[in-house]
């Protein structure tokens, strides 16, 4: 069982990692960045990014803590080499 005090701990470490969070149902909610995401004392909401600015939010997902089942890492795909890059 997760506390608001461990998400937020999860999500304020530094570098922040982006982050799954899984919930009882199967559902899963991706945060790409530390700041589309709040923690309150028994919910967690999260922003899914706007294309056209990702440092804003077109939609708000509002979480049960107590139904969050899993909190995973997500790797980030790295980005091709340029030419020349690998000298």
């Amino acid at each position: 069982m997760f506390t608001s005090s461990d998400v937020r701990e999860r999500v304020k470490r530094k570098p922040f990692v982006p982050v799954r969070f899984l919930m009882s149902n199967g559902d899963a909610y991706d945060a790409w960045r530390p700041d589309l995401v709040m923690v309150g004392q028994r919910e967690l909401m999260i922003g899914t990014t706007s294309k056209r600015d990702p440092s804003t939010y077109d939609a708000v997902a509002r979480l049960s803590i107590l139904h969050l089942a899993a909190i995973q890492d997500l790797t980030v795909p790295t980005p091709p080499k340029q030419n020349g890059s690998e000298r």
